[in-house]
């Protein structure tokens, strides 16, 4: 089921702990800052906390600039985007600045804490019981398909932060990192131990501003069964993407692939007709740039924007047939492929037929079918 694209913001200490709390707060952002979180507000359809940010710092979670607000009326949206809070107790104070400031409010609890919200709360807050347990993909997929959240800012606490990220949900880490030491062990750390995503994350931005630095990274490592993970959506987007750099046919698809080992590290791209071959498909283009004694292929993902072929005139063997031999266990593309060339092609049914794992994102299908729609309308 199609997901919000999750963004994780936060700033830190140079010794890796979050803005302090309590009476006497020790606040780590910038004023310049502070504007750009603002900003970053004023762009997405919801912003979300834990129950505990807002008993330990009473946060209103607004978009303080009028001309942004203004900007969001103008565009047809809210003038505020939803605020989000999850309890598993539903121990909520309705006191809070949360309540009482900003649009609409939303609360995702289990069963049991609902009827607690719910009776401390009155009217404040829509309350969605999630079942016994909290589930952040269930939680995640309402959001979506519910209340119509296609971009979310979670902006704490280090619980909710390190859950999203354990779990290969967050899309991206936007975090700010202040010039001073806070030296306090008690004071919250952003992230919790456990056990997170192999390799690096990708650096995608970093800015100065004032006295604090933003670097924004991205995972890269995918994920390793039926179910997708962020890196999963952003390696498929970027195989979508590739299929744009395709020479123009009226008789064949255009196509992206990307080729990404285990702890995320890019093995290969390539694209249809590349390199004026006008047969080559992308998956071919891309597994020929790779070693077949590559001893990472054998826990790689293959991205493709359109599932690789399970029958060609052109070459001896389809793509299908090519993935299995180089080793690939597992698949993630966005487009089953129509009948316009083939029919009955089913390059998914070869490949599960010979064990692979085959992950279909249906929300990026669109994106796949851009550089194609010639054929298909």
């Amino acid at each position: 089921m199609p997901l919000p694209y999750v963004l994780l913001s936060a700033a830190v200490s140079l010794d890796g702990f979050l803005d302090d709390t309590g009476p006497e707060r020790l606040l780590l952002s910038s004023p310049a800052d502070f504007d750009r979180v603002d900003d970053v507000r004023a762009s997405v359809d919801a912003i979300l906390v834990g129950a505990g940010t807002i008993r330990a710092d009473n946060p209103r979670l607004l978009v303080n600039s009028p001309e942004r607000r203004a900007a969001r009326r103008a565009a047809g949206r809210p003038e505020y985007p939803l605020k989000v809070t999850v309890t598993a107790s539903g121990d909520l104070d309705p006191r809070a600045l949360f309540w009482h400031t900003g649009g609409e409010k939303l609360v995702y609890t289990t069963d049991k804490g609902a009827e607690r919200a719910a009776r401390l709360l009155g009217g404040s807050a829509d309350v969605v019981p999630l079942g016994t347990e909290l589930d952040w993909r269930d939680l995640l997929e309402h959001l979506h398909d519910v209340r119509g959240v296609g971009r979310l800012m979670v902006e704490g606490g280090g619980r909710v932060h390190t859950q999203l990220l354990r779990q290969g949900l967050a899309d991206e880490l936007q975090l700010v990192l202040a010039p001073l030491f806070v030296g306090d062990p008690e004071a919250p750390r952003l992230f919790g131990p456990g056990g997170y995503q192999g390799g690096r994350l990708r650096l995608v931005e970093t800015r100065r501003i004032e006295d604090v630095v933003l670097t924004r990274y991205e995972p890269t490592a995918p994920g390793t069964g039926p179910v997708p993970n962020a890196a999963d959506r952003h390696w498929l987007r970027t195989a979508c993407e590739l299929a744009d750099r395709c020479p123009p046919s009226r008789t064949a698809f255009s196509v992206g692939a990307v080729v990404v080992a285990a702890d995320g590290t890019e093995l290969a791209r390539g694209h249809s007709r590349e390199g004026g071959d006008p047969v080559v498909h992308a998956e071919e283009a891309a597994l020929a740039k790779i070693d077949p004694a590559e001893a990472r292929l054998a826990g790689a993902t293959l991205y493709s924007s359109l599932e690789p072929c399970a029958h060609r005139a052109s070459r001896p063997a389809p793509c299908a047939e090519l993935v299995l031999r180089a080793g690939v266990r597992r698949v993630v593309t966005a487009w089953r492929e129509p009948d316009t060339f083939v029919a009955g092609a089913d390059g998914t049914g070869v490949l599960r037929g010979a064990g692979a794992e085959v992950v279909v994102l249906p929300e990026l299908e669109a994106l796949a079918k851009a550089p194609n729609t010639h054929l298909t309308t």
